[in-house]
């Protein structure tokens, strides 16, 4: 059984603790105890949430975990030596750490992010590469993993976490059914964009949503104002108009965004050839992605996948 050691303090975010229903449902699915979590605190017994009411905890001890993970809060509250000096020694002894959210500044304190890719909640990004110039921060990022130092971005990336850690540990059939049977999308790559597209357009309605979803799952298509309306069940004149009211842009450019953002992700992976990604992505060829690239980040695609080897990470224009 795999011990997971998770560390509270006192202000901590309460939705941190949704990991443990990962964990839960993830013994749940494969039919065995996988994992055994424990609630850590400094000096053990409750320890208050940001919300207000309190979890009970076991103090810090000599007690070894497989895996320890630090969780973030809402003001980066200052650790005091007693966590830093536990994140320390869990480093030496446990085969993973990591941190949820603003819980990579714990990690930082300890020293444990130096010269490591890391992320964090994008709120926070900028005052953690002031604080921490030698960490090497990804800050538009869901998750990272840097040998056996895992962080994620903040509020619900550190399910993706989870159910990446679930993934590493038991296959990636029980994390899928882990995400299922808490109805979340099955976990959001690592270097996918702390900014999503479809929550950038903000629809409103039932119906638009509907036609975006249907798009994302459909970008190898053509997807033509008419098949987005037949997905919305309304007429093309009534969903072009909805659609620039409700998002202030045309249905074409909104699928170019949902292109872009899936494209980018194939690229960093570094697993497919440039002519699949225009291909899977429904860009047909890869001068029609290369100009969509260009109006998007002013670079084209071989670019960007160079910046995700190690390269300084492309911006928006």
């Amino acid at each position: 059984m795999l011990r997971i050691g998770i560390v509270l303090y006192r202000g901590f975010q309460v939705i941190n603790l949704a990991i443990t229903t990962v964990f839960e449902f993830a013994n749940m699915t494969a039919g065995k105890a996988v994992y055994e979590v424990v609630l850590l605190s400094e000096h053990g017994g409750p320890v208050q949430t940001s919300a207000g009411f309190a979890v009970e905890t076991q103090a810090f001890d000599d007690s070894r975990f497989d895996t320890v993970l630090v969780v973030g809060d809402n003001e980066v509250i200052e650790p005091g030596p007693a966590l830093i000096a536990f994140l320390q020694r869990a480093a030496q002894t446990s085969r993973r750490i990591g941190s949820t959210c603003t819980g990579a500044f714990n990690l930082a304190q300890a020293g444990l992010l130096d010269g490591r890719r890391a992320t964090t909640h994008w709120f926070f990004a900028a005052r953690l590469r002031h604080e921490h110039p030698e960490v090497k921060l990804e800050e538009d990022r869901i998750f990272i993993i840097d040998g056996p130092v895992w962080t994620s971005a903040g509020m619900t990336a550190c399910i993706d976490l989870a159910l990446a850690l679930v993934e590493k540990d038991s296959g990636a059939e029980i994390a899928r059914l882990v995400a299922r049977k808490l109805v979340v999308y099955h976990r959001r790559a690592g270097g996918q964009s702390q900014f999503s597209a479809l929550l950038e357009l903000e629809p409103r309605s039932d119906r638009i949503q509907t036609a975006l979803a249907y798009a994302k799952q459909n970008l190898h298509t053509e997807l033509s104002v008419e098949q987005l309306a037949d997905a919305a069940h309304l007429s093309p004149r009534q969903f072009s108009r909805a659609f620039r009211a409700e998002t202030g842009q045309s249905p074409a450019k909104a699928v170019e965004h949902l292109r872009i953002e899936a494209a980018r992700l194939m690229l960093e992976s570094g697993l497919h050839p440039i002519e699949v990604v225009a291909r899977d992505t429904g860009f047909g060829d890869r001068e029609r992605m290369r100009r969509a690239f260009l109006r998007a980040f002013g670079q084209p695609p071989q670019v960007i996948r160079r910046a995700s080897r190690g390269g300084a990470e492309p911006e928006r224009v």
